[in-house]
C-alpha cells in the first residue's frame, strides 16, 4: 500500500512513541505525503505535521498507561461522530496543580502556535458510548462528569482505561491538535467546592436553558465554561435536557448571548461616527469598520494560498455571511466563526450603549499552519475592539483608513460584501 511506505519518511520523529501515536491517511489522499515536510507543496512556512509531532514528542500524556491520575481543569468532550449515540468522558492532564489554563481559551490569546498545541497536546481524553438523550439517567460516569465541571476549581482525578491512551497523527493539515485516548473503564473525582451559581441552574429543573445560560453570563461566568457545561446537558428543564457535541455547543452559546445582547443594543441611539479597527493574531489579520447605522452585521474571511480552506489555489478564497436588523434564519456558510465574532461585537457595543452597522474582515495568512477552533476569532475580536479606534466622519475616510490596514485590495472585499454596497450605494430612507 502506498500510504504505508509513504509513512516511513515520518518513522523518525515517532519511533520512540510508535505505540502510543497512530500515523493515518485521510481517506480522501493527502497532499502531505507527496511532499514528504521537504518540498512544502502546502505553501506554508513551517510544516504543520512536523510541528504536531514535535510537541507530541515533547507531550508526557503521550506516554501515559491504563491508570492515569491528575488535575482537570476541569474539562469534559462530547463527540458528534455516531449521533445520537456519542462518546464523552473527561479531559485529564497527567500531573496535579492548577490546570486551568489547558482548557481556558479566553486565557489563550497572546500565545504562540507551539503553546497552543503543547497546551491541547496536555489532556487525555477518556471516553465511553452514552445516548445525547439520556444527561439525566447516563449513570455513574456521567454524574461524575456533572460534579467535576459544577467544581469551582481543578478537580483531582483518577481515571482507569481499557488500554494505554493512544493518539493519531493524521496525514492532513486540516485537522485540529487533540491529545490521546482510551476507552474509559472507571472514573474518580474528588470535586472541590461548587460554584453556586452554576449549581443553583444545575438543580433547576424547571429553568430553560436558553435563560441559564444568559444569567450565568450576566453574572460573569466564562463562555468556555458554561459551553462545557451546557455541552453535558447540565441546563433546561428536566425532560429536555440532552448531551450536545462540544462543537455544537459552543456554536449554541455563542449564538444564544448574541442574541439576547443584540436585542438589547437594538434599544441603544446609533454611534455618532465611522470607526476602524484592526488587531493580529496567529498571522490573522482582522479589520473592522462600525458605521452610524442601525443594528446589521456581516462577516468575511479570506483564506490566502497555502492555508487550511485554501491549499492549493492560487488567490485568497472569500467566505461571508451578513444579516439585517431582523436577523438571519439559515446557518451562516462560514460556520461557528460568525456568531463568535457577532458576539464579541455585540458585547462591545453594549459595554457602551450604542449600536451600529458592523463590517468584520478576517485575512487568514500562511502562518496559521493549523485550525486552532473558533475561540481564536472570538477572543481576537474582544481584543481588536478594546482597542482605541481610527474615527472618520464621513464614509469615504473610513474606508480609506480601513483599506489601509489590510493586504487584500479593497475592491475585492467590496465584491463580496453585501454592508459595504449597501453603505455606498443604497440611499437613506428619510
Amino acid at each position: 500500500m502506498q500510504g504505508l511506505k509513504d509513512l516511513e519518511w515520518f518513522s523518525w520523529k515517532l519511533s520512540k512513541l510508535a505505540e502510543t501515536i497512530k500515523v493515518k491517511v485521510p481517506s480522501y489522499g493527502s497532499l502531505c505525503l507527496s511532499c514528504k515536510a521537504g518540498k512544502m507543496l502546502c505553501g506554508k512556512p513551517k510544516c504543520p505535521l512536523l510541528l504536531k509531532a514535535e510537541m507530541m514528542l515533547r507531550s508526557p500524556v503521550f506516554k501515559a498507561s491504563e491508570r492515569l491520575e491528575g488535575s482537570s481543569p476541569p474539562g469534559v468532550f462530547v463527540g458528534r461522530l455516531g449521533y445520537p449515540k456519542v462518546y464523552l468522558g473527561p479531559l485529564i492532564p497527567p500531573f496535579h496543580g492548577d490546570t486551568a489554563i489547558l482548557d481556558f481559551p479566553e486565557k489563550w490569546l497572546g500565545k504562540s502556535l507551539e503553546e497552543i498545541v503543547s497546551l491541547r497536546y496536555s489532556l487525555v481524553r477518556g471516553l465511553a458510548k452514552v445516548r445525547v438523550d439520556m444527561p439525566t439517567k447516563g449513570g455513574r460516569l456521567l454524574e461524575r462528569l456533572h460534579e467535576m465541571m459544577l467544581s469551582s476549581r481543578p478537580v483531582d482525578a483518577e481515571a482507569e482505561f481499557a488500554r494505554k491512551p493512544r493518539g493519531s497523527l493524521l496525514l492532513s493539515d486540516e485537522s485540529q491538535p487533540f491529545g490521546p485516548s482510551a476507552p474509559l473503564r472507571e472514573l474518580r473525582v474528588s470535586p472541590r467546592t461548587a460554584d453556586r451559581h452554576l449549581e443553583k441552574c444545575y438543580c433547576d429543573w424547571d429553568l430553560k436553558a436558553w435563560d441559564a445560560v444568559l444569567s450565568l453570563y450576566r453574572l460573569g461566568l466564562p463562555l468556555s465554561r458554561l459551553q462545557k457545561a451546557f455541552s453535558l446537558g447540565m441546563f433546561g428543564e428536566k425532560r429536555f435536557r440532552r448531551l450536545v457535541p462540544t462543537r455544537w455547543s459552543i456554536t449554541a452559546v455563542d449564538s444564544m448571548v448574541s442574541l439576547n445582547l443584540i436585542g438589547e443594543i437594538k434599544r441603544f441611539p446609533p454611534i455618532n461616527e465611522y470607526r476602524v479597527y484592526s488587531f493580529r493574531h496567529l498571522d490573522n489579520l482582522f479589520a473592522a469598520l462600525f458605521s452610524p447605522e442601525a443594528w446589521c452585521f456581516e462577516w468575511i474571511e479570506a483564506w490566502f494560498s497555502g492555508t487550511v480552506w485554501n491549499p492549493a489555489g492560487e488567490q485568497a478564497e472569500f467566505m461571508g455571511d451578513y444579516e439585517g436588523y431582523k436577523g438571519r434564519s439559515t446557518y451562516p456558510e462560514v460556520g461557528g466563526c460568525y456568531f463568535s465574532a457577532r458576539l464579541a461585537a455585540a458585547e462591545a457595543l453594549k459595554a457602551e450603549r450604542r449600536q451600529a452597522g458592523v463590517l468584520i474582515l478576517r485575512e487568514i495568512h500562511g502562518g496559521y499552519l493549523l485550525p486552532v477552533g473558533v475561540w481564536n476569532v472570538r477572543e481576537s475580536v474582544r481584543q481588536m475592539l478594546k482597542q482605541p479606534p481610527e474615527k472618520h466622519s464621513n464614509l469615504k475616510e473610513a474606508l480609506e483608513g480601513l483599506a489601509g490596514k489590510l493586504t487584500i485590495p479593497l475592491k475585492k472585499w467590496l465584491e463580496k460584501s453585501v454592508l459595504m454596497k449597501l453603505l455606498l450605494y443604497q440611499r437613506k430612507l428619510a
